[in-house]
């Protein structure tokens, strides 16, 4: 492991400046409306393709990526009108808050633009199903984050250990925050870092191992972060291990089930995710490792007494998972051929057959001096 860094996060960008930049964009794609009317044109503006066919796997970078592929969205194409003029309501909403400084989550922002459209019965929005994928569409055809745009979602995740967050001039330190941590929220964009003295930041899946290595004091002693994804990691989460990892220059190690999910959660955090390939640069961090559950894992440490029997859409998804570019190493294919061979999966919890001190004392402490992770 590296030595202990100790930053104060000046990496960050100057969020009232970047605010009269996201103004100035969303202004511009309005001026490029306006122009198509003024030229008797109908309005118009380019989406870049999401589907799979658009998104490749960067080797070198070791990162998804969205390809150069774009629609066009036509205010006089029917099938794309209603489409079009509701992100046009979502620019305008979003211009709104960046200006005054407001922050809206994206469940307000629907029920804000919800109305029914004069002298008739339809409503701008049915559901928010309809108005979520065209927040992504707007931030990837202007090249701006969510986060940019004063829209969050819920809270997910929490990090607790060496660190002290600076957070709008409050300043937490997160190892004293007893065994609850800061709860990681949507935006981390105006998180400063101070006084950070750790080794690693270890990234687990599951909420209950969490709580398990906060009560064994695992973070005390072996100098590092601990960060709960509690499942897949929300943006708040990936963006956070990405600026610990970028800024402060300090290891990420994985922790997840040992099942075809919890190593796709594990892909995610390293490589990107499809659904945002357009933002991998700044949610995936390439140098991520991972460290268990392995499928090795049990016969290493006697656990064939309590692993799980594979379900159809385990093993369903173990064969996707052996397609994808990023599994193709000698290590991961021989994982998920081992998991399939053998029909079971094991959970983190399965540790506790062991003792409950079992993984914050030999388990996590063992694999990791003698650098047993995989890429």
């Amino acid at each position: 492991m590296t030595q202990a860094k100790e930053s104060r996060g000046n990496a960050v960008v100057n969020k009232e400046a970047r605010d009269k930049e996201v103004v100035k964009v969303l202004d511009d794609f309005g001026e490029s409306i306006l122009k198509n009317i003024d030229k008797n044109e109908s309005p118009k503006f380019k989406v870049p393709l999401r589907s799979l066919s658009n998104i490749h796997f960067d080797r070198a970078a070791n990162l998804l990526r969205l390809g150069d592929k774009v629609s066009s969205r036509n205010f006089i194409n029917m099938a794309h009108s209603k489409k079009f003029m509701q992100s046009l309501l979502i620019g305008a909403k979003c211009k709104e808050l960046v200006s005054r400084g407001k922050t809206a989550s994206i469940r307000e922002l629907y029920y804000q633009l919800k109305h029914a459209i004069a002298n008739t019965k339809e409503n701008t929005f049915e559901d928010q199903g309809e108005s979520d994928p065209l927040i992504v569409d707007l931030e990837t055809s202007l090249k701006v984050l969510r986060e940019e745009l004063h829209l969050k979602a819920d809270d997910k995740g929490t990090i607790i250990g060496n660190i002290v967050i600076e957070d709008s001039g409050d300043f937490i330190d997160c190892s004293k925050l007893g065994r609850s941590g800061l709860s990681v929220p949507s935006i981390i964009e105006h998180y400063k870092f101070h006084k950070v003295k750790a080794d690693y930041v270890l990234v687990i899946e599951t909420a209950a191992m969490f709580d398990r290595l906060v009560e064994e004091k695992f973070p005390q002693d072996n100098n590092c972060i601990m960060v709960s994804t509690k499942g897949q990691a929300a943006r708040g989460c990936r963006r956070l291990v990405h600026r610990i990892n970028r800024e402060l220059k300090i290891p990420i190690i994985m922790f997840t089930d040992g099942d075809p999910w919890g190593y796709y959660i594990y892909s995610v955090i390293k490589a990107g995710s499809m659904a945002l390939a357009h933002e991998s640069e700044r949610l995936g961090t390439p140098e991520t490792r991972f460290i268990g559950m392995t499928m090795t894992d049990i016969e290493e440490y006697g656990l064939q007494k309590v692993t799980e029997k594979l379900k159809d859409v385990d093993k369903k998804r173990i064969s996707e998972l052996l397609q994808y570019p990023w599994f193709q190493n000698k290590e991961w294919k021989k994982e998920l051929q081992m998991m399939s061979e053998r029909g079971v999966r094991i959970e983190q919890q399965a540790l506790a057959s062991k003792s409950l001190e079992f993984v914050a004392q030999e388990y996590l402490p063992e694999k990791i001096k003698k650098g047993k992770l995989l890429p």
